[in-house]
């Protein structure tokens, strides 16, 4: 049941972003903000502070943040 909840997830984030990419990649969820979305994350200590502080910003943040407590646990 959770992984196919995660795919949902999943597959609703890269709908947004129009391509494949794995939202547990600091470095391809930054770059994905920045060229498609023109959003550019606050310095935090982590990506995930980043992301909360920005989830206002568009709804993709908030999939991405909801993927990866999914992926966590």
């Amino acid at each position: 049941m959770i992984n196919t909840a995660k795919e949902y997830v999943l597959q609703r984030i890269c709908i947004f972003a129009s391509q494949t990419f794995d939202p547990n990649s600091d470095s391809q969820v930054v770059g994905l903000l920045k060229s498609k979305f023109n959003i550019r994350l606050p310095q935090r200590r982590s990506i995930n502070e980043s992301l909360s502080s920005s989830v206002s910003d568009h709804e993709i943040i908030a999939l991405i943040l909801k993927y990866r407590s999914m992926a966590e646990s």
